[in-house]
């Protein structure tokens, strides 16, 4: 290695110590001649990174750097993976070619890095650049996944050190990360990477609630330590005296799942029962793993009574994405439940580092058929040509489902399906064919309609019809990709057939008028009807919806139409079109200060979120009604931040000039005498807050009330929520 690319002895020195870090992560895996495909490809990228340096001002090649440790430590992958990683930005950054790459190291990191590298930069008003890269990694998984697994070690490395970026960035690789990358991970078995993206998105997205956790959590850890040493001694003992091979692991539950259950189950952060679970992993031959971990559940239940609703069996029927585990919880002699879960030393391998994990285990065949199906879906996906990237992202994503449903077949065999999964979703998983012309289902003998949606352990039988066709209507319910997939594609065979009816409707009608049947002719008919495509007109033709007479209207010159501007049905709003308003601003630059005008644009508070002055936002330029202002925790901005990226703009609240914004607000508490009186009144002593409506339900001992108010800022909100809290018998204040 040529020491002259070091600017210095402190990123010489920095730079070996993560080489030697890679190295002594790789160990078990790598051979002398693995060890030296490694070291080259650390110097060719060393020498092409260079000059180059992250935003934090680290050496730029300290990234490549980790992600190749990344993905042999956490991953457990091979030589060729780490390879890959070394040089994984070097063909996009660096005068590196694709052609470099296979002469140095071959053709399986050519095609690796190649699956890695991100399509160009041109942008277009119709597709998100961000859900065209999406596609071009979700295309590769079918050839390697080996570019899947590299692409999550990337940005888990970016999402660990994301706290040097710009706010708005940062938002927008959370929401990218949320939308796609933590699926994703999930979906390949990668379940600690999967829980690290969600605990650092939740750090970012709500920094308070974060910390709050955080901190009760620190709190509460010295007893939760001796409440577990307590729990387990027994059971250690009694695996001790029966001979296993076994560890004993307690694992605190990540904040963002215990923010859900308190959210889900209505309950304060003292009363959740599960903040941790005690792991026990045996190691055992691959013959014993089912009955060995049964025989541990059985020494479990011998000191702990099981709730017997809450056994989850994964030994014996695993996740679609490699996961086996046996879980049960228990109840602890101080009255608190506990979950245990009983796994052997491959199942836990496998849990944290799945399908790459899993290949050292092929002998296990059944996830191995799994996730081979799951594949097969994702190739079908890609056989629609015609579906844009947006639309692929979309379906894509219902493929990354974490609730499965059994459901068997007359015959006995055995499908996975998606919860929500409905009749239809399950005659499109047997065959094409199938669904295409299923009219109803008889599920447990009772004839059901094709909507009905399936539990687990269903036994279904389909029925069909030669004349059913596919309606648009079906898209509403299914839930799987393949499904929406083979629909879409169906309708679109559909529409070309009526469309080709129409389009020899409108030659037979120039022909009558003595027209030329060209190009330029049907795109003036296009925009004389407001049409969005050719196959559109002509559909809307075939169907009788346009009237063809109205041709007339229009100017013939030399057999050929003449579209009168004059008119041209003009859209008041034009000048807050999409591509009008991208062109005139620079996403990366501009700011909107709300309470001033904005380049002439307009720009609204959006009403799924409704901000408020103290809220974090953002802008976004919608495709026909100008520029929303969104809250950065609003239902809809993970998805348009991580595939619009394009059209977010930074926004932020003048300081003066408040004005009063709407606010809702649910309090749910015990139903006690005068509650409801001391809630008004707290209200009518805040001189900055207005009240618009305010209603109450009771039931059974326990209340709901929704109030909303017109509030200046997210201060004084704050302050009215931490005085209703206080008053008794509230249990919970949260803003919708």
């Amino acid at each position: 290695m040529d020491e002259s690319v070091f600017d210095s002895e402190e990123d010489r020195r920095a730079i070996l110590n993560a080489y030697r870090g890679l190295l002594y992560a790789s160990k078990e895996i790598r051979d002398k001649e693995d060890t030296k495909q490694i070291r080259k490809a650390f110097n060719v990228a060393v020498e092409a990174h260079k000059d180059m340096r992250r935003k934090s001002g680290e050496p730029y090649i300290l990234h490549p750097i980790a992600v190749a440790r990344i993905c042999a430590e956490e991953m457990g992958l091979g030589t060729t993976s780490i390879v890959a990683a070394l040089l994984h930005d070097t063909v996009e950054d660096t005068y590196i070619s694709l052609q470099d790459v296979e002469d140095l190291f071959g053709r399986k990191v050519r095609s690796i890095i190649d699956g890695l590298t991100k399509i160009p930069e041109v942008f277009d008003d119709n597709i998100s650049l961000q859900a065209e890269n999406f596609r071009k990694l979700i295309l590769t998984i079918s050839d390697d996944l080996r570019v899947a697994f590299i692409k999550i070690a990337d940005r888990l490395h970016n999402m660990r050190t994301i706290g040097g970026m710009r706010p708005d960035k940062r938002l927008k690789i959370c929401s990218e990360t949320e939308f796609l990358y933590a699926p994703l991970a999930h979906r390949l078995g990668f379940n600690a990477i999967k829980i690290e993206f969600e605990d650092i998105i939740f750090m970012y997205k709500e920094p308070e609630i974060y910390k709050q956790i955080e901190l009760k959590l620190e709190k509460s850890k010295e007893i939760r330590n001796r409440f577990i040493r307590q729990f387990t001694n027994p059971i250690k003992k009694s695996l001790e005296e029966n001979q296993f091979d076994f560890k004993v692991k307690a694992r605190t539950k990540s904040i963002p799942s215990i923010f859900k259950k308190i959210q889900n189950k209505n309950v304060t952060f003292d009363e959740i029962y599960d903040i941790f679970a005690i792991r026990i992993i045996v190691d055992t031959p691959l013959e014993l793993e089912k009955s060995t971990c049964w025989r541990v559940y059985s020494i479990v239940t011998d000191f702990y009574q099981p709730n017997p609703d809450r056994l989850r069996d994964w030994v014996t029927m695993p996740k679609s994405n490699g996961y086996e585990s046996l879980h049960t919880t228990v109840m602890s002699p101080s009255g608190k439940w506990v979950e245990v879960q009983i796994r052997t030393k491959r199942m836990d391998e496998i849990a944290e580092k799945g399908y790459a994990a899993h290949w050292k285990y092929k002998e296990n065949a059944t996830s191995d058929n799994k996730f081979d199906r799951w594949i097969g879906e994702v190739r079908a996906l890609l056989e629609n040509p015609e579906s844009n990237a947006e639309e692929f992202i979309n379906d894509f994503k219902l493929n990354l489902f974490s609730d499965e449903i059994y459901i068997f077949t007359p015959n006995g065999d055995l499908r996975v399906l998606p919860k929500k999964a409905t009749t239809l979703d399950f005659a499109f998983d047997i065959h094409t064919d199938i669904g295409l012309s299923c009219i109803g289902a008889k599920v447990n003998g009772k004839l059901l309609p094709l909507s009905h949606q399936l539990k687990s352990g269903d036994q279904v039988e389909i029925i069909t019809s030669k004349k059913q066709r596919p309606k648009e209507d079906w898209l509403k319910f299914v839930v799987t990709a393949r499904a929406r997939a083979k629909i879409k594609s169906s309708l679109n065979e559909e529409v070309k057939m009526v469309a080709s009816d129409g389009k020899e409707i409108i030659q037979r009608r120039f022909k009558q008028m003595n027209l030329n049947f060209s190009s330029e002719n049907i795109s003036i008919l296009e925009k004389f009807y407001h049409m969005p495509s050719t196959t559109e007109l002509y559909y809307q033709v075939a169907k009788g919806k346009i009237d063809l007479k109205e041709i007339r209207a229009l100017k013939i010159e030399s057999k050929n139409l003449v579209l009168d501007k004059k008119k041209e049905v003009v859209n008041p709003k034009e000048e807050n079109t999409l591509a009008n308003i991208i062109s005139c601003v620079d996403s990366k630059k501009d700011t909107i200060v709300i309470g001033d005008s904005f380049k002439e644009f307009d720009y609204k508070l959006a009403n799924c979120c409704s901000p408020i002055p103290g809220d974090d936002v953002f802008g976004f330029i919608t495709a026909s009604d100008g520029i929303k202002i969104h809250r950065t925790n609003c239902p809809n901005a993970t998805q348009l931040l991580s595939q619009y990226a394009y059209r977010v703009l930074k926004a932020t609240w003048k300081s003066k000039h408040l004005q009063e914004r709407e606010a809702q607000l649910v309090i749910n508490g015990l139903d006690d005498l005068g509650i409801v009186n001391n809630i008004t009144s707290i209200i009518s002593k805040e001189h900055n807050i207005n009240m618009k409506s305010i209603s109450f339900e009771s039931d059974d001992g326990v209340f709901e009330g929704k109030i909303t108010l017109f509030v200046y800022d997210t201060e004084h909100l704050d302050k009215l929520i931490l005085k209703f809290e206080q008053i008794d018998g509230v249990k919970s204040v949260e803003r919708i």
